[in-house]
């Protein structure tokens, strides 16, 4: 396979899930970026078979290319849910190419949805962390927030509504107090003036 030189329009570097690939270049929709390449895997073979690895590419039943070669840099292309490229697989040909399906801009990380089966097997049970999904995780937080907040509100108006009718009932408790105490000095007044008549 041909060395990677600086006139190709991606670069390996830092992502969110470990390494990508980013564009150094605009690309544009429809334009083909890199081959997904490796050994041919037999799956009539059971030494084949019997390769696992995350860099396992099915072409269709039989044949799988083992894109683990260090030389293949499109298997740093990371998963995404809304991706901007796509694999074009030719089975007949035992060919993958990776092609922007978006335009892509310099900067951009070029990737592509890597299937259900994969998605099921790798990224489900670690949660996926492509930005489509960075995006439901925060707006769900943000949503969570925002109704522990109003629950948080609810109950302290609820509370201050209860201190206010508890403050209400201690006022009147006083006045009835205090009235029914005049009420006593009266009548004791009373019982007292007209026991002295």
């Amino acid at each position: 396979m041909p060395a990677i030189s600086s006139d190709k329009p991606y670069r390996v570097g830092r992502s969110r899930t470990g390494l990508g690939l980013f564009a150094t270049k605009p690309i544009k929709k429809g334009t083909k970026i890199i081959r997904y390449f490796g050994p041919l895997l037999d799956s009539k073979k059971k030494k084949d078979d019997a390769i696992e690895n995350k860099y396992l590419f099915e072409l269709n039943k039989r044949w799988t290319i083992d894109g683990s070669v260090r030389e293949n840099v499109a298997r740093y292309i990371n998963h995404a849910c809304k991706p901007n490229a796509e694999s074009d697989v030719k089975p007949r040909k035992r060919k993958v190419v990776i092609r922007a399906i978006k335009n892509i801009e310099p900067g951009d990380e070029i990737n592509y949805d890597y299937g259900t089966d994969y998605f099921k097997a790798y990224l489900k049970p670690i949660g996926c962390k492509c930005n489509a999904c960075e995006k439901k995780r925060r707006k769900k937080r943000a949503e969570a927030r925002a109704e522990r907040l109003r629950l948080k509100a609810r109950e302290e108006r609820k509370a201050q509504r209860k201190a206010e009718k508890l403050a209400k009932a201690r006022k009147k408790m006083k006045k009835t107090k205090k009235r029914r105490k005049l009420n006593g000095a009266r009548v004791a007044h009373k019982v007292n003036g007209h026991a002295s008549i």
